[in-house]
Order: structure tokens, then sequence, then C-alpha cells
């Protein structure tokens, strides 16, 4: 673990230094996987590749910034978070589907559905959220960030942002609840 350190923080300083071999590792050591936290946030391939470019262009720029006190890639995260966050705020297709008015909330429920569900189905689900829903839910509960986070992020209020996610989960449920419905009736009937 500790040697992985070391290499880590010489890869930093030589990517400081401006070596193009060191900030293409970097990049090719993380892009996969940020590609896929940007299209959490985005509506299409395209636009997560265009936010994944603009922030790994800030994560350069910012290198110096990075204390090499907690994980590249948490830092890393957190940048590729606020330059999607921001791509929405900037684009007028995401700006028309982010509604935190009471007239496009949905009912809550506590009801917890059992289901059996693979990972690329949920986050498929979740891509079919309200973009609002979708943004707070990934925020919560993928990105682990906070309710006065959320709201700070997105300026709105944190009781905004929790009622929020309360509903993207509720409405999830409602769909899992489909879902696992879907799958029992689909097993009854081939047998």
């Amino acid at each position: 673990m500790a040697t992985e350190q070391m290499e880590q923080q010489k890869l930093v300083r030589d990517c400081l230094k401006g070596k193009p071999q060191a900030q293409r590792q970097l990049y090719e050591m993380y892009a996969e996987t940020m590609l896929g936290v940007c299209y959490r946030y985005t509506r299409s391939m395209r636009d997560a590749e265009d936010v994944l470019q603009e922030a790994f262009v800030k994560v350069f720029h910012h290198l110096d910034q990075y204390k090499q006190e907690g994980e590249l890639g948490a830092w890393i995260r957190r940048i590729m978070v606020n330059t999607a966050l921001n791509f929405l705020k900037r684009h007028r297709k995401y700006q028309e589907e982010m509604y935190f008015t009471e007239e496009y909330l949905h009912p809550v429920s506590q009801d917890d559905p059992v289901v059996r569900i693979q990972a690329k189905e949920l986050a498929d689900l979740i891509r079919q959220l309200p973009q609002g829903y979708q943004v707070i839910f990934n925020l919560h509960a993928v990105e682990g960030f906070s309710h006065v986070e959320i709201g700070e992020m997105l300026g709105i209020s944190d009781g905004t942002s929790r009622s929020q996610y309360a509903r993207a989960r509720n409405l999830l449920i409602t769909w899992l609840k489909k879902h696992s419905s879907d799958q029992k009736k689909t097993s009854y009937a081939g047998k």
C-alpha cells in the first residue's frame, strides 16, 4: 500500500512538472471510471465525454491544490461531479428538466420492495428519473454528499434536497415493485 501511495505521489509530481507521459498515465488510470460518474449526470455519452474532458482540464490545472492527504481518485471524482453540475446549469436542455418545485413532485410512500435487480438495470432506472431527482439521488446515494452540501451545490435548501431524494427513492421503489411483479409473471408464464 505504501508503495502504491509513493507511486501515486511521484505521478502527481511528474504531472505538476508538465510531463505528458505522466498526464497521459493519470488520465488513463481514471478516465473510464470518471466517464461513468459523468454519465450518471448527463443524458448522453457525448455530453458525458464533454464533461470528462472539461473536468480533466480542471484536474491538471488545479493539481497543485491536491494535498495528497486523501485518495487522489476521490479528489478527481469531486471535480467530475462539480463539472457535471456546472454543465447541467449551463445547458438549456438540462435546465428545463431541473424542476425543484412542488408541482413536479410525486407522492411519497414508505414501502420498500424486496427485489432482485442487476446493477445495470438499477442504473437504467435511475437514468429514467426526472433530471432533478436523478441529480439529487446520485449526489446523495451514490456520491455520498449530505443534503446540506447538495443544497449548497445546487442553490436549493437542504429540505428541498431531502424531499427530492425521498421522492426519487420512492419513485424508484414503485418502479422496482413493478419490475418485481413483471419478473414473477414472466417466471410463472415460463413454467
